[in-house]
């Protein structure tokens, strides 16, 4: 009898040892990853998206200001290990600059770019007077901040005129760029002084690629904006947007410009091919108005561009989200592959992609 519970007891420990090494090593497996991603990729309100990588491994995305969760983010961001899967961080910009800290101003459009190991966010935001958008410039330690805003302005002017600010470090000169643009104006570049928060001694804007000007209804190219620059295979290509991004009436697309130098002269896709349009990503059944990118490359050497769209089945925010105007648009954020053709970059199908099979390739790296 002493024999045959010991046995018993001896049996019990050894399937208890063996569920648990079965359980741990479950616990352990790396999670499968899905057959099929789809967009959104960040299903909510954030317009104007720019995705990094930072140094500790994370992807970050970077948007327009917008109310979450009751209350206004002025700067928006979300971190993903993967590009597919998003989580959102907080504000990136929680103290107004002083220069546009009297009401509640417009907060639009950040680039990041990370230099000399800070963080450097440029974005447009309504000043104090309220006679025009500024182009400004925020510095952080880290890249999901707080970046705090370097006191004065880079340039201000009329309208909405000086938004949209792209920084850029030419691969080949050296010099630091920022490009930007809209108000029914070209895009512009000009180059940054050495510490990046002022432009250098002596530099002017240059224009860089023109609005068409005539009233096509078909014609996206007659406001541009949201410059992106990427440099492959000795062309710098000069991704746009144009022309309503928001509202009843938006009407947008991304359109693409190339050139052998960073400051241009830029051709068009239309100019150089005899197409009717530059378009390289424009709306299908589901997604309208896709627009106003960025670009990121992955592990193994493939350009990914991301950019907002309208969902036509959910047009716009809720009204606890709603800031006002045209903003009541629900902007989300959206990835296709691009694909590089004869000298030229394509979207992946020339219209949002809804779900497909193909996944950026990314390493891991250790996460601090």
């Amino acid at each position: 009898m002493i024999f045959r519970d010991k046995l018993r007891i001896i049996f019990l420990l050894a399937a208890a040892l063996l569920l648990n090494a079965e359980s741990f090593a479950q616990a352990t497996q790396p999670a499968r990853q899905a057959e099929n991603w789809q967009n959104p990729v960040f299903d909510t309100d954030f317009p104007d998206p720019t995705v990094i990588r930072a140094d500790d491994g994370y992807f970050y995305a970077y948007a327009t200001q917008a109310v979450v969760d009751g209350k206004l983010n002025h700067i928006q961001i979300a971190r993903s290990s993967d590009l597919i899967n998003w989580q959102r961080m907080p504000d990136a910009l929680p103290q107004k600059p002083v220069w546009a800290d009297k009401f509640e101003p417009k907060f639009w459009a950040p680039h990041v770019s990370f230099a000399d190991g800070r963080y450097f966010m440029y974005y447009s935001a309504d000043p104090n007077t309220q006679k025009g958008l500024c182009l400004a410039v925020a510095v952080a330690d880290k890249p999901t901040g707080p970046f705090v805003d370097s006191g004065t302005p880079l340039k201000c002017g009329a309208s909405f005129i000086n938004i949209d600010p792209m920084q850029f470090d030419d691969p080949r000169t050296g010099k630091r760029l920022l490009y930007w643009g809209s108000g029914f104006e070209p895009i512009k570049v000009q180059e940054l002084a050495a510490n990046r928060t002022e432009f250098a001694a002596n530099s002017q804007p240059i224009d860089l690629v023109f609005p068409i000007k005539n009233e096509d209804p078909n014609n996206y190219q007659r406001l541009i904006e949201g410059a992106w620059v990427t440099y492959r295979n000795g062309y710098y290509y000069l991704f746009y947007s144009g022309d309503n991004c928001c509202g009843d009436k938006a009407h947008y697309a991304v359109m693409v410009a190339r050139s052998r130098s960073a400051t241009g002269k830029f051709e068009t896709l239309a100019q150089a091919t005899g197409k009717k349009t530059s378009v390289i990503l424009e709306k299908n059944n589901e997604w309208l108005a896709p627009g106003h990118n960025s670009v990121i490359r992955d592990d193994k050497g493939d350009d990914w561009i991301f950019y907002h769209a309208i969902n036509t089945k959910k047009r716009n925010v809720s009204k606890d989200e709603s800031i006002g105007g045209d903003r009541d648009v629900r902007r989300v954020m959206l990835m296709n592959h691009l694909i590089y053709k004869n000298g030229w970059v394509y979207a992946a199908g020339g219209t949002p992609t809804l779900t497909s099979k193909n996944f950026p390739k990314i390493r891991r790296r250790k996460n601090h």
